[in-house]
């Protein structure tokens, strides 16, 4: 029994051991996005007017509308469906064909509802402007994943370097020579866009543009392979990225730019360590976890080692950033943003939850539990709109965080229960066998 704890013991410090390794390898790209996302965030809480940082959330957000499902879909499938094919090879154009034709129904439907609703009360020629970015960048995240699927991480991360880099540029560029709201975002859009040239250049230096055809056929068994990615972003568009836009809608309506502003600060310094932590779990902790779907214990035994791992370390990590709050806050945003403190602890809670939680639900995609992603994520949803119905009458600003918080906590705990009475039941069946 002693000897089966140490090696137990062992194993788990082997795996604690690899994902740290691995974590620290995709340092770059994740430092370049985080630290130009601060930089944007200071820059638009000391220069732009009331209201601007939320606006720059909500543009941003409005942005993730129309690339959530080209990124977390269509693309998440294509690195899963091209890594073994040789680049150029009839199933490889097939595959890259399926997803350029899902990419451009995409666009086609969010221009058409776009078009529909307006975009923050802007004219055409700025609607234009906007859906020919996401067009851009769209492009630029279907080349990125042909280059991760052909094992061309350098590539892939110099990409997102300079993604960065531009976007940051230009939006930092024209806010500060004075320009308008509109043309600020506009500039930080296309500027990311923009990217396409490179990536074209990269992609055809590796070799994975040879032997394509325009028009290109789509295959529907490739379209039907990607729709479950598709559908897995679908869910995530609906009960995430739209929930978000329309929270922040509200709150700008009910409470005003000003008081929004303390709401923001909190969210968007928690969007930053979760751009870092997401980056890190999606390069890390997703694949080993996916390259393990044929082997179930230890699969289950690397997600509990990296769950115990997390766990504590997250707690150290968000308590320090709570603790340091009265001089972070003016730091990376603006002193007359500090009372965003306040409203600080709970989102810190449901953020610490929402991270533990999402070690269960990337088992569920790396096992294409399709259904019972989506059913998490309307739960999720559906419990976070009763909340916010409940508490934002009674405690104001504060509610929308103490929403955050029990959602996250209600879903945590569920996961747990779920994944202990799933594993002991496992571990019953394989013992019998």
């Amino acid at each position: 029994m002693p000897q089966a704890a140490t090696t137990t013991r062992a194993a788990q410090l082997t795996i604690w051991r690899g994902f740290v390794r691995n974590s620290l390898g995709t340092g770059v790209a994740v430092v370049a996005r985080a630290a130009g996302a601060l930089l944007l965030n200071k820059l638009f809480a000391t220069y732009a007017p009331a209201g601007g940082l939320t606006l720059l959330a909500q543009f941003q957000n409005l942005m993730a509308l129309f690339t959530t499902l080209p990124n977390d879909g269509v693309h998440v499938g294509v690195v899963k469906y091209l890594a073994p094919l040789r680049p150029g090879s009839p199933r490889y154009r097939l595959w890259l064909g399926a997803a350029a034709g899902l990419n451009a129904a995409a666009l086609l439907a969010g221009t058409v509802v776009l078009a529909a609703q307006g975009l923050l009360g802007w004219g055409w020629a700025s609607i234009g402007a906007f859906v020919f970015g996401i067009g851009l960048l769209t492009a630029q995240g279907l080349l990125g994943a042909a280059l991760l699927a052909a094992g061309r991480l350098r590539a892939y991360i110099a990409l997102s370097v300079a993604l960065a880099v531009l976007g940051t540029g230009a939006a930092s560029v024209t806010l500060l020579r004075g320009y308008s709201l509109e043309l600020v975002l506009l500039a930080y859009l296309l500027a990311q866009g923009a990217t396409v040239l490179p990536a074209l250049g990269l992609a055809a230096r590796a070799g994975v543009l040879q032997h394509l055809r325009w028009p290109a056929s789509i295959s529907r068994v490739a379209v039907r392979g990607l729709s479950q990615f598709l559908l897995m972003a679908v869910s995530t568009l609906v009960f995430g990225k739209a929930v978000d836009y329309v929270l922040r809608d509200y709150l700008l309506a009910a409470y005003g730019a000003a008081r929004t502003d303390l709401w923001q600060v909190v969210a968007k310094l928690s969007d930053n360590y979760t751009m870092v932590f997401a980056a890190v779990m999606s390069s890390v902790f997703y694949p080993r976890l996916a390259a393990l779907g044929a082997q179930p214990r230890a699969a289950r035994a690397y997600l509990q080692s990296v769950l115990l791992l997390l766990a504590p370390v997250l707690a150290l990590g968000l308590g320090v950033v709570f603790a340091c709050r009265s001089w972070l806050l003016p730091l990376l945003f603006a002193p007359h943003l500090v009372q965003a403190g306040d409203l600080l602890g709970p989102q810190l809670v449901g953020d610490w939850a929402k991270f533990l939680s999402w070690l269960f639900i990337f088992q569920l995609v790396a096992t294409a539990r399709t259904g019972a992603y989506v059913a998490v994520q309307a739960t999720s949803a559906a419990v976070f709109a009763v909340l916010l119905a409940l508490l934002l009458p009674r405690y104001g600003l504060p509610g929308a965080v103490l929403a955050h918080a029990t959602r996250y906590g209600l879903v945590l705990a569920a996961c747990l229960g779920v994944y202990w009475r799933a594993n002991g039941a496992s571990m019953e069946h394989e013992n019998v066998a």
